[in-house]
């Protein structure tokens, strides 16, 4: 039976796929050192309204979202036919296709040719195409590799990429704990790595939204050299389980305790401080504040109150941080965590006025 997607083939190297794995392996050693060969004339770049700055993001990877459930990697290719295609990795989670997928380029500015294919069609589904960074990339490789079954040849494809992945990751200064015993406290993961200096206030155990742990936890060393040297402990036992370990952000840290709940005493009872801020994540790009006041329509919201954040090119985020007249409201507003607003479900987070000063001063925001 013809598959709905584009059966033309822009990329003679690519065959059956296979091609793509050990060019994987190839941009991991290599760094943004490996590019493709000079790319072909199928693709017509439309120059855009603003000027991006390339060199603040030198490594030449993308991320799509929205993908068909049957989709391939050879799918991706005829998607971006005409640019040199480095690598396609689909992500999975659960064990499923994930429907998002990372395209590595041959060159820098094929990241523009590519921007403009956001909100083309595969097949019947418009997917979205966003800007993304090694450190991303690399995060995804690793995740591949846990997600996929033991022996399996997709993990066995990203195992070695994996380790080299984390290599390369930056650091700064935060690591990311997963596969802790439920019953792990601060003590157990200062003594794991008790040949570092680490202070037990620096450590943060996850919570879901239902208070219970999650099996993660992030620790906050005094330096990005510190916490690369404490990477030797990855894959090492905590109990009976054992720890893997990622670099990560603070971003990622504070988000990820946002999100579920956190104990401000070990053994205390969780509690999430509300401040009457919240902040939206996953907005259409077209949403305006009058959506987001219909979107909390039970909650009476003053479109002053609303900031919908932009890039520094002028583009929006996605997100917006939302003010309520009282912490209580912003409590119960959380009830709409990953409902829809169009088309798209949204995500919600406790925020505070201070980090709401630091996304206006950092990315900008139309007030």
């Amino acid at each position: 039976m013809y598959s709905y997607y584009n059966s033309s083939r822009g990329y003679g190297d690519l065959g059956d796929g296979q091609e793509l794995g050990s060019k994987r392996q190839r941009v991991v050693e290599q760094g943004s050192s490996y590019y493709a060969p000079t790319p072909g004339s199928g693709f017509t770049y439309n120059p855009t309204p603003y000027s991006p700055q390339v060199s603040q993001n030198p490594f030449p990877v993308v991320r799509l979202r929205g993908l068909p459930f049957g989709c391939k990697e050879t799918d991706v290719s005829d998607f971006f036919q005409g640019l040199s295609i480095v690598d396609v990795l689909l992500t999975h989670k659960g064990g499923r296709f994930s429907g998002e997928a990372y395209c590595v380029l041959g060159y820098q500015h094929q990241v523009e040719y590519a921007l403009q294919r956001n909100r083309q069609n595969i097949g019947r589904r418009y997917v979205e195409v966003f800007r993304s960074t090694r450190h991303e990339y690399y995060k995804a490789i690793a995740s591949e590799v846990t997600e996929a079954p033991s022996g399996s040849p997709h993990r066995n494809s990203c195992a070695k990429s994996y380790d080299e992945a984390k290599d390369l990751m930056e650091h700064s200064g935060i690591l990311r704990l997963r596969g802790l015993p439920y019953s792990a406290i601060k003590g157990d993961i200062v003594e794991f790595f008790k040949d570092f200096v680490l202070l037990e206030d620096k450590v943060h155990i996850a919570y879901n939204s239902d208070g219970r742990p999650s099996g993660d936890a992030f620790v906050e060393f005094a330096g990005p050299e510190e916490s690369k040297a404490a990477m030797s402990m990855d894959r090492k036992t905590l109990g009976s389980r054992y720890v893997e370990l990622f670099p990560t952000s603070k971003q990622e840290m504070v988000e990820a305790i946002a999100k579920g709940r956190k104990v401000d005493v070990e053994g205390g009872e969780p509690s999430v401080v509300h401040t009457g801020f919240l902040r939206m994540r996953g907005l259409p790009f077209s949403a305006g504040k009058e959506d987001i006041v219909d979107f909390f329509k039970e909650f009476v919201i003053p479109e002053d109150n609303i900031h919908i954040m932009y890039n520094p090119d002028g583009r929006r985020t996605g997100e917006a941080f939302v003010m309520f007249s009282k912490p209580d409201h912003a409590k119960a507003a959380m009830t709409k965590d990953r409902k829809t607003l169009g088309s798209r479900y949204i995500e919600l987070f406790v925020s505070s006025p201070q980090e709401l000063d630091e996304a206006l001063s950092g990315s900008g925001a139309r007030r």
